[in-house]
């Protein structure tokens, strides 16, 4: 099992689980988050005062799959969530040693 936390940019959210429920992708989390990477943030005018926004909101997608699940999710969030501009975000892949259903003690890839 893999689990795959994705960063992308706020208005491509809904975009991107449609895409994966159509690939039979299901089950993610989703946090509002906020960072900066190559983007390094941005300045505003607000009331005539010019000010730096450092920090620039980001959604963060975690998504546990099995093994056979993460490359066709890993390009349908790519071809989803890109839009060729800096700031597109990025995807991280990890090993997940455990899962466990609560509610049924299920485990492993019966869990997700």
């Amino acid at each position: 099992m893999k689990k795959i936390e994705a960063i992308i940019k706020p208005f491509k959210l809904e975009d991107v689980r449609e895409a994966l429920t159509e690939a039979g992708i299901s089950g993610l989390t989703v946090t509002e988050v906020k960072g900066y990477g190559r983007q390094k943030g941005h300045t505003e005018t607000y009331r005539g005062a010019e000010y730096k926004v450092d920090f620039l909101p980001k959604i963060k997608l975690e998504i546990v799959l099995t093994d056979e699940q993460v490359e066709r999710c890993i390009e349908v969030i790519i071809a989803t969530a890109n839009t060729g501009k800096i700031g597109d975000g990025k995807i991280f892949v990890f090993d997940v040693v455990r899962a466990i259903r609560i509610r049924t003690s299920e485990e492993g890839d019966e869990a997700v």
